[in-house]
């Protein structure tokens, strides 16, 4: 016999669970099924794919490299459904779509409210996720498109420049310095108390990396996790944060104050998995977005 597609799932599970009862607990099958499916699995290709003597189930060396091929088969033949569904005059169809924290304060809602305007039968589905998992899930097939930031990208990772992205101090109504009429020095932080992101934001590390750099130690008086909750922080107290320029065009209680010397500016980058197909969607949704991108320089 043949492998067939249920056996390359039933194999990838049990991979991923290194355990037959939670991969059978997953498929919604049962264990003794599954171990049977597994052992047809391993007569078809004539060799032991997995290790059943330790306490977990491991992958076998012959293992590791077809549960390689295997993943790259469902992939393909996710993709190729697809395509055979995709409908090219945008009536309908599905996106899925991923940006790093920072983009949902200034991008996110623009961008998503003008194509769902545009295309109302495709249906989205939008996550927030750092960097790294974007461009994993890229390439396993998890996501169309990635909105990030440019860098050393993985292989097989397409990017596309959209614009440049500026970072400044930003202040609430409160705060003594609104109304600074010239750049502040970015040593004079280190007399300011900060609210700031988190460190496992890669614009925290951004800041971070200006701060080292120009010797300043900051007073920081608070970490958030979430950006609306920053900012809506600083809108009622006398505390400043550092932030993308971009998002106090979409909250006016908010102002920039430049620094001097400036943070370096960051490229603004649509990212997808290269040499896949592509989805009438993807293509509206990149082109939608290049535009946008362009009008707003």
């Amino acid at each position: 016999m043949k492998p067939e597609l249920r056996h390359l799932r039933y194999f990838l599970a049990v991979a991923e669970h290194a355990n037959f009862t939670r991969a059978a607990e997953e498929l919604r099958i049962s264990q003794p099924t599954l171990s049977q499916q597994i052992r047809q699995l391993e007569k078809a290709v004539g060799v032991q794919l997995l290790d059943r003597t330790g306490r977990t189930v491991r992958l076998t060396d012959a293992g590791t490299a077809y549960a390689h091929y295997a993943q790259r088969a469902l992939r393909d033949l996710a993709a190729g459904e697809r395509a055979v569904v995709d409908v090219q005059d945008l009536s309908r169809g599905h996106l899925r779509l991923a940006v790093t924290p920072t983009f949902t304060a200034y991008l996110t809602g623009p961008v998503i409210s003008a194509f769902h305007t545009r295309h109302p039968g495709i249906s989205l589905d939008v996550r927030e996720m750092t960097q790294d998992r974007i461009e994993a899930d890229l390439l396993a097939d998890r996501l169309d498109l990635g909105i990030a930031f440019t860098g050393t990208h993985l292989p097989g990772i397409e990017a596309t420049a959209l614009f440049t992205e500026s970072l400044s101090l930003v202040v609430g109504p409160h705060h003594p310095d609104t109304g600074a009429s010239g750049p502040m020095p970015v040593a004079e932080l280190g007399e300011r108390h900060l609210a700031l992101l988190s460190g496992d934001f890669a614009t925290r590390r951004h800041i971070d990396q200006h701060f080292a750099d120009h010797h300043v130690q900051p007073r920081i008086a608070l970490e958030a996790n979430s950006i609306s909750a920053l900012t809506e922080i600083v809108a009622r107290t006398r505390l400043a944060t550092v932030l993308p320029d971009a998002i106090t065009h979409e909250h006016p209680h908010l102002t920039p104050i430049p620094l001097t010397p400036a943070l370096p500016t960051r490229t603004v980058t649509l990212l997808r998995r290269d040499s896949t197909y592509q989805s009438a969607a993807a293509r509206a949704f990149t082109q939608q977005t290049v535009h946008w991108a362009h009008a707003r320089v």
